[in-house]
């Protein structure tokens, strides 16, 4: 990774979290809190992917449409992130794989 690629990288992530901080409040209570999670859950692909800009842009379209935060995402939101991320390998599964266990487990 260069220089240039890290300098990109901030600049893009600068702009999301400015789409972020234009949401309504509890748009942004909810979307940090999914972020904590996602974090903590660690799905290998999540800054590979557009996961993140994909939440944001759901959010977007909900502020637009009048809806409130919880009628996109349910009032269980770790659910709602596990059901976003369910094909995807985490952090925990590689760990599980690499002691040599089963690779087919899933999170609860």
């Amino acid at each position: 990774m260069s220089i240039q690629d890290i300098i990109e990288g901030k600049k893009q992530w600068r702009a999301h979290l400015a789409r972020v901080k234009a949401l309504p409040p509890d748009y942004q209570i909810v979307y940090k809190e999914m972020q904590k999670y996602l974090f903590k859950v660690g799905p290998v692909s999540l800054l590979d992917e557009p996961l993140l800009p994909g939440i944001v842009d759901f959010f977007e379209e909900g502020v637009a449409e009048g809806k409130g935060v919880l009628e996109l995402v349910g009032s269980d939101v770790a659910a709602f992130c596990d059901d976003l991320i369910k094909d995807s390998p985490t952090y925990a599964d590689a760990y599980q794989e690499s002691m040599g266990g089963d690779s087919g487990t899933t999170r609860k």
